[in-house]
């Protein structure tokens, strides 16, 4: 395999590692450093007995993500106020709205269901990741992992079980969601706190993530009249300096907040039975940098 042979392989392959590596971690920057670190090993490595080049790639992305997971708890454990995954543009192609593989790449890579994640020992987070949203086969993923069929079967099953028992359950289509985020913006810009409130679901929580480098709630925020109040009063607080622009975020619509003309913070909704369940704000500045370059 020649070296340009060997790139256009990697660069094949470059969306499933970074999918990968995304969903493992919660924050694009690792998820970069670890295809990189996957292309050094793959481009300087004998790849004449490599006779398939993407499980061979995964495997090596998978490790790297698990070691980097571990290294991240520790870290994670002095993070100031809750901590979210960083938002990420999703782009499916041409696949429909409604269909079957859209609704399984949206699920898997949205916020809710990587905060429970975050709750799933690296091992099992991998093993969930590549079964459930790579539909890898078991044999594959207990090679990647070096662990027996058996092992893999049974981490898959405690990982599915612990996702399906926390996870957000959706019934609702993207243009319902999309029609009550815009609903939801048009209450908060409008100062009107009945109509805001009337959105929201009685025991809905607001989840910020500050990082302790940006003004957030240190702690989840309960309540429909507590979580409207509050934003109506960041709302007033930056009267006349908010714009906000609709994008799709982590496989659903958010809302990206501008103030002054800067990136501010990024607001996405956990949608279910008509009301908005969860509020996520992300306002760490190190989780919104590549918003700064959309045009």
């Amino acid at each position: 395999m020649t070296a340009d042979t060997a790139t256009d392989v990697f660069e094949n392959h470059r969306p499933v590692l970074t999918g990968v590596a995304y969903r493992m971690l919660g924050r694009i920057a690792d998820a970069e450093d670890v295809v990189q670190e996957a292309w050094l090993r793959w481009s300087s490595a004998p790849r004449e007995d490599v006779r398939e080049p993407r499980a061979f790639l995964v495997r090596v992305v998978t490790r790297l993500a698990v070691d980097r997971l571990r290294q991240a708890r520790s870290r994670r454990e002095t993070y100031v106020g809750p901590w979210l995954p960083e938002p990420v543009v999703t782009d499916f192609g041409p696949a429909a709205p409604d269909s079957a593989e859209r609704v399984v790449l949206a699920d898997s890579v949205s916020i809710a269901v990587l905060v429970v994640l975050e709750s799933l020992s690296p091992l099992e987070r991998a093993v969930f990741v590549l079964r459930e949203a790579f539909g890898l086969p078991y044999a594959e993923i207990a090679d990647t992992l070096d662990r027996s069929e058996a092992a893999v079967r049974q981490l898959a099953g405690r990982a599915r079980r612990h996702v399906e028992e926390r996870k957000p359950r959706y019934d609702v289509d993207p243009a319902q969601r999309r029609d009550l985020t815009e609903r939801f913006l048009a209450a908060a810009a409008g100062g009107d706190l009945q109509a805001l409130v009337a959105l929201l679901a009685p025991d809905v929580r607001l989840v910020g993530d500050g990082g302790g480098k940006s003004k957030a709630p240190l702690r989840i925020i309960d309540s429909a009249d507590k979580v409207g109040r509050f934003l109506l009063a960041v709302a007033r607080e930056q009267a006349g300096r908010l714009d906000s622009r609709l994008l799709e975020l982590n496989g659903g619509p958010a809302l990206l907040v501008l103030v002054g003309g800067e990136v501010d913070s990024v607001v996405q909704l956990d949608v279910r039975d008509g009301a908005v369940q969860c509020v996520y704000i992300v306002r760490n500045p190190d989780k919104l940098q590549h918003f700064s370059a959309l045009p």
